[in-house]
């Protein structure tokens, strides 16, 4: 399932930017859904944006430039039409009909993962419609999919100096498990990334 950065492959979740948002009640056109395979242009056209604003300081311009929303769309109808395992799931985040947000989530692939164990494999929001909840929705709604599958902790993998998307996984319960890696990106620069990690029990 596409969730990292193809050029660089510097993180896995894209930080929404709405901490103060996960206790803001959502508004009367703001939903969350199941991905449908015909979304997949619209979920490549959010994570391009989405990624060319959280990347801005991590990837290279030509790097970012090659981000084409076509080209991410295409893994995106497969991973939809197609999941590899009923563990696999892609949900969007919609205002109105718009498709704003969205978020994957799969059994874990870490070499210490257990059977229990599940990642938020990405998170992206639209730009223009951050601090809107879609964010919080979009976890919410993935933690719920995971804990349905008999999932009982959710980790996800998160830049070390990305401030904002720690914050916002740690109001939602998520802490340091003390899992730390380091990413080549494609321009040779080296990114830590640290595991944080959520009980889904209760």
């Amino acid at each position: 399932m596409p969730g990292r950065p193809d050029p660089g492959d510097t993180a896995v979740v894209d930080a929404p930017d709405e901490t103060a948002d996960v206790l803001r009640p959502p508004t009367a056109d703001a939903s969350v859904r199941p991905a449908r395979p015909a979304d997949a242009p619209a979920i490549g056209a959010v994570q391009a944006r989405a990624w060319r604003a959280a990347y801005a300081d991590v990837l290279d311009a030509d790097a970012l430039g090659r981000l084409s929303a076509d080209d991410l769309a295409q893994p995106w109808h497969e991973a939809v039409a197609r999941p590899p395992s009923a563990r696999h799931s892609v949900l969007v985040a919609c205002a109105g009909s718009a498709v704003v947000g969205f978020a994957a989530v799969a059994p874990s692939g870490d070499p210490d993962a257990g059977p229990d164990d599940g990642d938020l494999v990405v998170l992206a929001v639209d730009p223009a419609h951050r601090g809107a909840g879609h964010g919080s929705r979009l976890l919410a709604a993935g933690a719920d999919t995971l804990r349905s599958a008999g999932v009982t902790t959710l980790r996800a993998w998160v830049p070390d100096d990305d401030t904002a998307l720690r914050d916002f996984l740690a109001s939602a319960g998520a802490a340091p498990d003390g899992a730390h890696r380091t990413l080549v990106a494609a321009d040779g620069r080296e990114v830590g990334v640290t595991r944080l990690a959520a009980s889904l029990d209760g």
